[in-house]
């Protein structure tokens, strides 16, 4: 297999002259004595091709080997067929999207784009193979969502191009999780804002949504068992459903967080009694106290709800930034903390450990719920008498806060982790704390899924254990920008994060030439 650099010259051709050639049939009697000639008829001019060059796609394929040929793009005779039932919707929607027919379940035919599920590939679920021969394309995977990453691939150089180049391309994802990350609780988005993000995220082959939606602002999620909790601006159950439904169309998960025992502000307004209090009586922003065992059923309360709700893998139990743990002596001011630790863990037991087995008691309820946690790395400790489930996967986004250690420490614990480097992945509206929105072009050009933190990456060896990464939109001045403006500002950052998870390798393209093509691609919606 190669990958060919070669200009496609669209319609190019090497005409082959027609010869005719005359035969003289002496001899032969016509029955006026004249003598007859026979010439063979003038073959059919016939067009050679250069070889195809690589689609031009965001993030770009992995491998594309060229043949000779016009390739392929829509004609009015042209649809979509799908071989398989489970790829009907994938069908419609690249037949709608393209403006050709959906002709259902039926064999192919000249001009058609096929949609095939094929279980003996090889690759995972997320791979496939795109085929563009005869004038026809065939997609085809052993997965629903590789077949699904094909039609982005096909619609992609469409738009880039006017067509989709003759070969074979196979394409898998290099990191598994892929994202975006959204602050809900502290600036509050619409239904449509999140759903065109989500369209945006599907045509870059990302799959993971995060939605923050409890902190110390607001709660925006309609809940049940509390709804005292709940922020007046806040999404219905109703609406979250409709947003899942249209992410898993998509092949994207969306993944809920509820943060604790920090960032839990807008719980504690409606439940003052369980704010924690220093010996002063002087509270702590967002901070639950953990020795009440009435702050733990709240909690595991609306995890419980909120797993059901939300139906993905995953589930995100927050962890960071507990602020019993920032004061110079937590014993001292937090007594009740120390010594439920102490009860709970033994005697030498501190109130790292009571935080610990909080993280691990929150973990436990969502593995009930048959998903798999995830929480910060500031919330998980070393060389105390608990120690974080190993099945909790690691969300590393700093080495700045009190209990962030440096990411080879998790790694070397054997854990398995996901980047949210704030130094290329955290656009914090108002740009407050030292923080500068990112560009996709500093994304583009320095970081890899191995830059956990900072601008240092980590070894090669620990390449199965980061699972990928997600860039991520906090509301801390929610105000500083509109909806409208955020969209615009994650556009390239999300462009630039999708080619970096797809294949971390040094990019083929210039920055200016990937801008241009995301622009290209972008205007042609």
């Amino acid at each position: 297999m190669s990958r060919s650099r070669a200009p496609l010259v669209a319609g190019s051709a090497l005409v082959v002259a027609a010869v005719t050639l005359t035969t003289a049939c002496s001899g032969t009697d016509t029955g006026n004595g004249a003598s007859a000639s026979r010439a063979t008829a003038a073959p059919s001019p016939s067009r050679s091709y250069p070889l195809s060059s690589d689609p031009r796609t965001i993030p770009a394929v992995r491998e594309h080997t060229p043949a000779r040929g016009p390739g392929w793009k829509p004609g009015e005779d042209s649809g979509v067929v799908a071989a398989d039932p489970e790829l009907a919707d994938e069908a419609k929607l690249l037949a709608g999207e393209l403006d050709i027919d959906y002709r259902g379940e039926k064999p192919p035919r000249s001009g058609d784009v096929q949609l095939a599920m094929a279980p003996s590939d090889k690759g995972g679920q997320e791979s496939y193979t795109l085929r563009t021969t005869g004038n026809r394309v065939t997609i085809s995977g052993p997965g629903e969502a590789g077949v699904f990453y094909g039609t982005r691939t096909l619609k992609q150089s469409l738009a880039a191009d006017g067509s989709m180049p003759e070969g074979v391309v196979r394409d898998t994802p290099d990191r598994p999780q892929r994202g975006f990350n959204l602050d809900i609780a502290r600036k509050h988005y619409d239904v449509d804002w999140i759903e065109d993000r989500l369209r945006e995220m599907a045509d870059l082959k990302l799959n993971q949504l995060g939605l923050h939606f409890s902190d110390d602002q607001a709660f925006r999620i309609e809940s049940d068992t509390h709804p005292e909790v709940v922020s007046e601006d806040h999404l219905t159950k109703a609406e979250v459903r409709r947003i899942i439904k249209l992410a898993r169309s998509l092949h994207i998960t969306v993944v809920g967080e509820i943060d604790s025992p920090g960032h839990l502000g807008a719980v504690l307004k409606a439940h003052p009694d369980l704010q924690l209090r220093n010996t002063q009586g002087v509270t702590r922003q967002g901070a639950i106290d953990i020795s009440k065992a009435e702050s733990a059923k709240i909690v595991d309360d609306l995890l419980g709800e909120y797993a059901e709700l939300f139906p993905g893998k995953w589930f995100h139990v927050g962890a960071d930034e507990y602020q019993a743990l920032t004061v110079s002596d937590p014993a001292a001011s937090y007594p009740q903390l120390a010594a439920a630790a102490r009860e709970k863990y033994g005697d030498d037991a501190t109130i790292e450990d009571l935080s610990e087995g909080w993280l691990n008691d929150r973990a436990a309820v969502i593995r009930e719920a048959e998903k798999t946690p995830k929480a910060w790395n500031d919330g998980f400790f070393s060389g105390g008498q608990v120690t974080a489930h190993k099945g909790i996967e690691v969300e590393y986004w700093t080495g700045k806060e009190i209990g962030a250690r440096p990411p080879q420490e998790y790694l070397a614990e054997g854990r398995k982790v996901i980047n949210l480097n704030d130094e290329y992945l955290y656009y914090v509206l108002g740009e407050p704390n030292d923080f500068t929105y990112p560009t996709g072009e500093r994304i583009y050009e320095q970081w890899t899924p191995f830059v956990l933190r900072g601008t240092e990456p980590v070894a090669k060896r620990y390449s199965k254990q980061i699972l990928g990464g997600r860039f991520a939109v906090w509301g801390d001045l929610p105000n500083a920008q509109t909806q409208a403006q955020v969209a615009e500002g994650i556009r390239m950052p999300l462009n630039a994060v999708s080619q970096k998870l797809w294949d971390p390798g040094e990019p083929e393209l210039s920055w200016e030439q990937f801008k241009s093509l995301a622009d290209k691609i972008d205007s042609s919606d």
